[in-house]
């Protein structure tokens, strides 16, 4: 059972678009904890801080889109 429910939480945290850690890194803080936030938050307000999240999630992945760093001219 412990193997299920670690297996399902690494897998989205691989595929949960980092949103969590990266705010973490940004606050010092665990990703555990800022899961929890979003969680706790999402419960309390209906639903409304998991659109908060995905909007997050499509924010950090439109940066990423726009700032990598290429090797070179021809990498465009």
């Amino acid at each position: 059972m412990t193997k299920m429910v670690h297996n399902i939480r690494y897998y989205f945290e691989r595929r949960g678009f980092y949103v969590s850690s990266r705010v973490a890194d940004k606050l010092g803080m665990r990703a555990k904890s800022v899961r929890l936030f979003f969680i706790y938050a999402s419960f309390f307000t209906l639903g409304s801080w998991f659109v908060v999240y995905l909007v997050l999630a499509f924010w950090l992945k439109l940066k990423d889109l726009v700032y990598t760093k290429r090797t070179s001219v021809f990498d465009l």
